[in-house]
């Protein structure tokens, strides 16, 4: 079904122009199928990366889906002819496939994020569905891993027989390691959700839904954690704001699409 999905470029990024419904329909289709795709989950954090890394570029167009985590893409989607998209957020797909996947009985597998969190995760949300499969948990070193202790998390993620790998590493890391371990992981479906993690075991806070609706999260993540986040939105923000207007303007009309 994602082969059909229609994408539309922002700034050069090939964004899944979907809806929920559909991500979560595809993933079911993968993990059917036992098919290997990734999962990005990119806002503009995201596809201001891929304006200076060509790699991080071509991993997203190779991704099985690269959702519209942010209003702002939502935003740009529409207005480029695409009025059915739907912000597709991270922690919104990962409370949906879990639902799903403790209905249907589809393995999860947490990898990333601090000590103890994949941990602290997996029971909150067994805690919520006490159906849900959970193959695994791991939370990597923050330092670059050997060969052998990779090829170990590897051996251990393929023993667990996983249906879906929730990848937690930020962004770009996780969007580099699904793409490196796509063809050696035996899973037919990962996801890189980022701080998802944090929100869905609740050591983080998320922004309050009218701030996710008019696509001011960052303000808030900023005000939670300016410390850590004033550099990276100090620049995202201005350059994705400029970019984004210079291609609406010189863009050709085009018929809206409801695909």
């Amino acid at each position: 079904m994602s082969e059909a999905l229609p994408r539309v470029p922002i700034l050069g990024v090939p964004v899944s122009a979907i809806t929920l419904d559909d991500a979560v329909s595809a993933v079911e289709d993968w993990i059917l199928a036992r098919r290997r795709h990734y999962v990005c989950i990119t806002g503009a954090h995201g596809v201001i990366e891929c304006q200076t890394d060509r790699a991080l570029r071509a991993i997203h167009e190779r991704a099985g889906l690269v959702t519209p985590d942010g209003m702002p893409l939502v935003f740009m989607a529409r207005r480029l002819g695409f009025p059915r998209t739907q912000r597709v957020y991270g922690p919104d797909l990962m409370r949906a496939l879990t639902a799903l996947s403790a209905r249907k009985g589809y393995r999860q597998y947490y990898f990333g994020g601090a000590t103890g969190l994949p941990e602290r995760l997996a029971a909150r949300l067994t805690e919520q569905f006490p159906a849900l499969p959970v193959a695994g948990t791991f939370s990597p070193p923050f330092r670059p891993t050997t060969p052998e202790e990779d090829e170990a998390v590897v051996a251990r993620i393929n023993a667990a027989k996983p249906d879906i790998l929730w990848v937690g590493l930020s962004t770009p890391k996780q969007e580099y390691w699904m793409a490196r371990h796509r063809d050696r992981l035996e899973v037919p479906v990962m996801v890189g959700v980022g701080a998802a993690f944090d929100f869905l075991a609740g050591t983080k806070r998320q922004a309050p839904v009218w701030m996710q609706r008019r696509g001011l999260e960052w303000a808030f993540r900023l005000g939670t954690e300016p410390r850590r986040l004033w550099r990276r939105y100090g620049r995202i923000v201005p350059e994705f704001t400029l970019r984004a207007a210079f291609q609406l303007l010189s863009a050709p009309s085009r018929p809206r699409r409801s695909f």
